[in-house]
């Protein structure tokens, strides 16, 4: 049996659009001589449809849509995920399924029975796990059909008390099929290779595997679907980061196979990828073209720049940069440097009369004080006040430039530098800024040398430096890296070498911070745990602050 693997990038809602991509794939296939389509979990709707699913009329289209596709299941059979009703009258209103489609008509449904409620998933908030297990049979093979975490309750430290795939494996599967939504970030293809081979080794069949792609806001999904033979190698592995479409057959499946090498996995290329990535479907879907944002002179907004040119093209990212009284030339000069070398547009605009007017309508109250943070908030709002006004002019997006480094421990001004309408890089620590700048100009200098080496500074004051504020940025990364991914404590830092009064100042630093965090915009995720929808702490707790 020849199978296809299909890799789409959906849009959550857009139904028209989503079946548009299923019944051209469907067709595709059909010509390239497929027996079966296989689609993504959740293709129907787009993952992760989150409140939608409560609405009945959401549902129902859903179905509507559902049965439009089954009429291209015609001399092909289709797999693909969908939100159903659960009609057994127990338990939550909705199942995550995975329908069988054939014959013009939907022949078998399998319910996802593993919902994983950790990190970015609230999946039993929706659905109710699915408890019938079955089989499907078609031109031959049996199918074990598993919806994504069905196969992931494998390794040392098993989350769930069983697994579907130990109740498919009684009925003599031949084939397993997953279909998945599974969410990038810079280790999970390594991972998530580890769990499938797993898979593999323990049920001694063939695994195929059909993951989504494309961004939805924050959340990011790398593809690389793939066919595993038998005896656990790669028989076939589709593209990372866009769509495509992999066609293998039960009979490669059956034969080992050496020839074929996966891609090789590059953790600062892969960010790189999916950011561009997430920039350019976080624009798309919201169906703006144009991008803004303030240029310093310094590497994070450098970085940003170049990321969302190459996502957007240089013709559709304006560069604003807006110096003050203690902005330095060279500042100046890099950044004018670097939207040459991009190509990009550029405006300067100096805050030094706003800053002006606001101290002068701010001195009855200041009443003599001396300059302090407050100034040098009104500098990085005045900023943001004129990067708001070009937006709305021109119909642009503010893009955000703060690091996650930044984000952490509170280094960044409320309606300032932290405003705008998608993060580009707040998942993405200082020190792996800099390792995406390298990347960037691996083939040549793109962003200047000088933005890359001189030391990071907001120039809010005469002659600052991040380092005046904070400690240097390799150990920071590394306590904030324990800490907020790996959950470890104050004692397990110091027990790790970290100096006390350090690890207590950065670990307070970014628990009293939450409430700044919980103002920025979405933040594409590239880690294991991002700020935003996958990290849920109490603002007004006093825990370790």
């Amino acid at each position: 049996m020849k199978i296809a693997l299909c890799q789409l990038n959906y849009h959550i809602g857009h139904f028209d659009q989503n079946i548009q991509r299923i019944t051209d794939a469907i067709q595709k296939a059909k010509k390239a001589g497929a027996n079966l389509a296989v689609f993504a979990e959740l293709a129907v709707s787009g993952y992760p449809p989150r409140d939608f699913l409560d609405f009945d009329d959401f549902i129902t289209r859903c179905e509507t849509a559902v049965q439009h596709i089954a009429s291209f299941a015609t001399g092909i059979g289709v797999i693909l995920g969908a939100p159903v009703f659960n009609k057994t009258g127990k338990g939550k209103r909705l199942f995550n399924a995975a329908l069988f489609l054939n014959n013009g008509k939907v022949e078998a449904v399998s319910h996802k029975a593993l919902l994983p409620n950790y990190d970015i998933f609230d999946e039993y908030r929706y659905f109710e796990p699915g408890r019938e297990f079955a089989t499907i049979d078609f031109m031959g093979e049996r199918i074990a059909l598993t919806v994504c975490e069905d196969l992931w309750n494998v390794g040392s430290k098993p989350l769930y008390t069983f697994s579907p795939m130990d109740e498919l494996i009684k009925q003599s599967p031949t084939l397993m099929i997953n279909i998945a939504a599974s969410p990038f970030h810079s280790q999970q293809a390594e991972i998530r290779r580890k769990v499938l081979t797993e898979n593999v080794d323990r049920y001694k069949i063939p695994l195929l595997y059909v993951n989504h792609v494309g961004a939805q806001t924050e959340l990011l999904f790398d593809g690389g679907s793939v066919a595993i033979a038998s005896d656990g190698s790669v028989a076939g592995e589709a593209c990372y980061f866009e769509p495509d479409m992999l066609l293998t057959d039960t009979q490669q499946l059956r034969t080992p196979n050496h020839l074929f090498q996966p891609v090789p996995q590059n953790r600062i290329g892969n960010i790189h990828d999916a950011l561009v990535m997430g920039i350019k479907n976080y624009f798309e879907k919201l169906g703006f073209t144009k991008a803004i944002l303030g240029l310093s002179g310094g590497i994070d907004s450098a970085v940003v720049l170049a990321l969302a040119a190459r996502a957007l093209g240089p013709e559709n990212v304006l560069g604003v940069l807006l110096p003050s009284r203690f902005s330095s030339d060279h500042s100046v000069d890099d950044a004018l440097e670097l939207t040459a070398n991009l190509g990009t547009q550029h405006a300067v605009v100096s805050i030094e009369d706003a800053f002006q007017a606001f101290e002068k309508t701010l001195s009855p109250h200041f009443k003599g004080l001396p300059f302090g943070l407050a100034e040098e908030n009104l500098q990085a709002r005045s900023r943001a006040v004129i990067l708001m006004a070009l937006s709305n002019k021109f119909g642009h997006i503010l893009l955000n430039t703060s690091n996650k480094s930044e984000a952490a421990v509170g280094y960044g001004t409320l309606y300032g530098d932290m405003s705008g309408g998608l993060s580009v890089i707040g998942d993405v620590y200082k020190t792996d800024v800099f390792a995406l700048a390298h990347y960037i100009n691996k083939q040549g200098i793109i962003i200047p040398t000088n933005i890359i080496t001189k030391p990071p500074s907001a120039e809010l004051r005469p002659d600052q430096k991040d380092s005046d504020s904070l400690p240097d940025y390799e150990i920071l990364d590394k306590i904030l890296c324990h800490y907020i991914e790996e959950f470890k404590g104050p004692n397990d830092l110091i027990e790790m070498g970290f100096e006390k009064t350090l690890v207590e100042r950065v670990l307070r630093m970014v628990n009293q911070n939450e409430y700044k965090r919980h103002q920025t915009p979405p933040i594409l995720r590239i880690s294991q745990k991002a700020f935003g929808m996958g990290r849920r702490m109490p603002i007004v707790a006093r825990y370790l602050s």
